[in-house]
């Protein structure tokens, strides 16, 4: 039995969407969210500005990994922007982190998350590295589940 006393390992993950989980990615870098602080001051307040809230801004969710025969999915939703089908490609996305015995953890879900980058692998036949492709992808919003 897993210690649940202690953090979880941040090298155990999947991505879910559309109905699919897809595993085996080498990096994802979950992005940060903030809100604009929006400073005011009227003229008959006391010489100090008010902080208002402002626009929230939600960073791009950034994954890596091997090229297999099964990330072609990936490949292809990005082919639904590239095609100008936007309202196809835009859909809930999560980010689930799996405890030591690959049970499901915490999870961060993305709204409306469609994909803007996608970098194929750099091929060089005298290095033995693996072939690794990105995608980046935007969303409208973001919530960390559990």
């Amino acid at each position: 039995m897993p210690d649940r006393h202690g953090p979880y390992r941040n090298a155990r993950y999947l991505l879910e969407f559309d109905d699919l989980v897809k595993a085996g990615f080498s990096s994802c870098t979950i992005p940060e969210n903030s809100t604009e602080a929006v400073e005011y001051r009227e003229g008959n307040d006391p010489p100090t500005m008010r902080k208002l809230w402002g626009l929230n801004d939600f960073g791009t969710l950034t994954l890596e990994a091997g090229v297999t025969d099964d990330s072609i999915e990936l490949y292809e939703w990005r082919q639904k922007v590239e095609r100008g089908n936007l309202e196809d490609a835009r859909q809930n996305i999560a980010v689930i982190v799996l405890d030591e015995e690959g049970n499901p953890g915490p999870r961060w879900e993305f709204r409306r998350a469609w994909p803007t980058s996608y970098d194929a692998p750099d091929l060089d036949a005298s290095g033995s590295e693996v072939a690794i492709e990105s995608l980046e992808i935007e969303h409208e919003g973001m919530e960390r589940i559990e």
